[in-house]
């Protein structure tokens, strides 16, 4: 018999089962760790103490707070992968096109090939990005650093963005909900994407699913700005149902 985990050992590898899945399902996890169902849920109670983690119904999600862009660039690396590749014919290769400070955008970015392409963001890393894409060019909009995701926000930023007219922009999400649209853990954040979005000709939501069903502090854009949402998922996924009748789907 294997040697049963110690309490330490059991909340780490649960922050492991967070960072990998997005959520942690209660009865898969207890399976996981060879505990009881109770002894999950123990475990879960305390490092949603320590906000480590956010309790819902069969488990637990990870807590919607700002992160800094290289803590965001390690989580589901491999769902921001196929959100790009489904997204990346939708990038123009010529013109002007806006990114948010997204490490999904960040993916996207990273493929992008073009003939004479601007690219706009509020993004340090983003902007580095885009300079390295063969025929792309960037430039960050000034404004206010937001220390804890490293992104520039505030009346600066937005009035840089609404300078400008973009054939696209796209933008994750802290949380996408079917009725309150997709939102953000910071409202100055929400307010520059809703600038950018306002003199785009399309607006493309690229969303992990494990973001899908979730609010956050503030609205980022309607429904009715958004043109796509580009997910991981396939687009036949009943996870995509409540967004059928709101949204064409990718």
């Amino acid at each position: 018999m294997s040697t049963p985990l110690l309490a330490s050992e059991r909340r780490a590898r649960l922050r492991e089962l967070l960072a990998q899945d997005g959520a942690i399902r209660l009865e898969s996890a207890a399976e996981v760790l060879r505990v009881s169902a109770m002894t999950v849920r123990r475990d879960l109670a305390d490092l949603e103490a320590e906000g480590l983690v956010r309790r819902v119904r069969g488990g637990a999600v990870a807590p919607l707070l700002p992160e800094p862009f290289g803590a965001r660039a390690t989580a589901r690396a491999s769902a921001k992968a196929i959100i790009a590749k489904k997204a990346i014919d939708l990038v123009p290769l010529d013109g002007a096109a806006a990114f948010d400070a997204s490490t999904t955008s960040n993916a996207l970015i990273s493929l992008v090939e073009a003939r004479d392409l601007l690219i706009a963001t509020n993004s340090l890393e983003n902007a580095a990005a885009a300079r390295r894409r063969p025929g792309v060019h960037s430039i960050l909009v000034g404004g206010e650093l937001e220390e804890r995701t490293g992104s520039f926000v505030g009346p600066v930023a937005v009035l840089a963005a609404r300078s400008m007219s973009y054939a696209a922009f796209f933008t994750s999400a802290s949380a996408v909900d079917a009725e309150f649209g997709p939102s953000e853990v910071s409202l100055t954040e929400a307010h520059l994407k809703s600038a950018f979005s306002e003199n785009a000709e399309r607006t493309v939501v690229l969303a992990d699913s494990v973001k899908l069903g979730r609010r956050a502090l503030a609205r980022a854009v309607e429904w009715d700005a958004v043109d796509l949402l580009v997910t991981d998922l396939d687009p036949e996924d009943p996870r995509l149902d409540p967004f059928r009748a709101l949204v064409e789907l990718l």
